[in-house]
């Protein structure tokens, strides 16, 4: 399952918020409840994140094995 924990502690080490997300960058409060809640997002917006952050992808997700997984 791909985990966005990674993203909480970039974005806590930043100068932006989840507030300056929102206002500022345009990123909809349904994106910041996505990552709250490990939810799919497109990879636009992860690239956009990056972006924001001046970060990698790996500041942002992880993957983490999970039973939750869809099966192959």
């Amino acid at each position: 399952m791909i985990e966005y924990s990674p993203f909480w502690k970039t974005l806590k080490e930043s100068n932006e918020s989840t507030y300056t997300l929102i206002t500022k960058y345009h990123i909809s409060s349904a994106i910041i409840d996505k990552l709250r809640k490990n939810k799919p997002m497109n990879t636009t917006t992860l690239n956009d994140l990056c972006r924001i952050l001046n970060c990698s992808l790996e500041d942002i997700a992880c993957y983490v094995p999970s039973e939750e997984d869809q099966k192959l």
